[in-house]
């Protein structure tokens, strides 16, 4: 079987990368966008440096702003009619996930109208066209759906997440610019940053890593491993490694998945509303301890690539065991809790690990798994 690579047509990196929104614009003939940014973005400021840009090429816009963290169905039904209402013919998404998910799905709902029931978009839905074009413009570093096939909308409903998984919702145009990030408080660059980190290692050991995914992720996790505490203390160069360590993550597992660290992550940001990059960080030392039996020599070279010195001379599990402890030093070392006991509640275990085992990115796990497996993991963890 062949295996499938899609990433962004263009890309752009570094500092000043967004003054190129004008220019790509233009050259495709675009004439108004709907600007999909979160509230705080606006009203801190981070989101007018894009407007600016727009307004400064004479490029009309309007501004949708009703997203949350963990967007949910209502939001993306909202942005829906925005856009309509706008007369927009692209999107320009400047924010984490949230904005850029939420783009994503009212990009596919405009040029897919069959699929306005939101939650028929879960899991690989069978959309026909291209999504509106998206302009994406990332504020963090750690989510990469700026250059993912992949978003994730809330059912508040059900207090569950849905995967939703679609070749045709891949912004055309990436904008990765480390000044955007650069108002990011500490603990969000933390998170989103562990976010990435765990994006690189669960892609590199899933089981659909093949060798041009493995490249992207031990560099993602180098990269990563050496940026992330100074951009927590936002240096310059901790910023443009962790804006270029996220992107290369994401151009690998948007490719070949994720594994049971985000299927538990999910149902604890639907039902607690906790931070992804938090749960993701939490979960992953645990998750790395569980599946180490499937994973060759992996954590070898993940450990090389966290830093570690001497693993040749290092038996099987002296390296496993040496990655693992690089990842809890490091998440330590930028201020991660250790364990869910402030988080989870013990009555809904078994409603979080029906959940995580039901969730599209499980079925990728080196490891195969169950409800039962989850539900220890869970419980090891509080």
């Amino acid at each position: 079987m062949a295996n499938r690579f899609i990433l962004n047509e263009t890309s752009y990196h570094g500092a000043g990368a967004i003054d190129a929104i004008a220019t790509e614009a233009k050259a495709r003939g675009f004439k108004k966008a709907l600007v999909c940014s979160d509230p705080d973005l606006i009203k801190l400021g981070i989101s007018k440096k894009v407007l600016d840009v727009l307004e400064g090429a004479g490029l009309s816009y309007d501004v949708f702003s009703e997203i949350k963290p963990n967007p949910t169905i209502e939001n993306v039904q909202a942005g829906v009619a925005a856009f309509k209402a706008a007369g927009a013919d692209y999107l320009v998404a400047i924010g984490g996930g949230s904005s850029m998910d939420t783009a994503k799905a009212v990009g596919i709902i405009i040029n897919n109208p069959e699929f306005a029931d939101v939650r028929s978009l879960e899991g690989v839905a069978d959309t026909k066209n291209k999504c509106v074009p998206i302009f994406a413009v990332p504020t963090t570093a750690g989510t990469a759906a700026e250059v993912t096939i992949n978003y994730v909308i809330t059912d508040a409903e059900k207090n569950r997440k849905m995967v939703c998984v679609d070749p045709h919702d891949i912004p055309v145009v990436a904008f990765v610019d480390p000044d955007m990030m650069s108002s990011m408080p500490k603990g969000l660059t933390a998170a989103t940053g562990m976010d990435a980190l765990t994006h690189a290692i669960e892609g590199y050991i899933t089981a659909g890593a093949w060798e041009l995914s493995d490249m992207f992720h031990l560099k993602a996790i180098e990269i990563i491993a050496r940026s992330l505490r100074a951009a927590v203390d936002n240096t310059p160069e901790g910023r443009e490694g962790m804006a270029l360590g996220q992107y290369v993550a994401g151009m690998g597992f948007s490719n070949v998945g994720l594994g049971i660290v985000h299927s538990m992550a999910h149902p604890l940001g639907a039902l607690y509303d906790t931070p992804h990059g938090i749960a993701n960080a939490i979960i992953l030392p645990t998750v790395m301890e569980y599946n180490a039996e499937a994973t060759g020599d992996k954590y070898k070279y993940i450990a090389q690539a966290m830093g570690v010195e001497g693993t040749e001379k290092m038996s099987q599990d002296e390296y496993r065991k040496a990655a693992i402890d690089a990842v809890k030093k490091l998440s330590s070392d930028i201020g991660i809790p250790a364990d869910l006991k402030d988080i989870v509640k013990k009555e809904d275990i078994a409603f979080l690990a029906q959940s995580a085992y039901d969730d599209a990115c499980r079925p990728g796990n080196p490891k195969e798994t169950s409800v039962e497996d989850i539900t220890k993991l869970y419980e090891s963890l509080i």
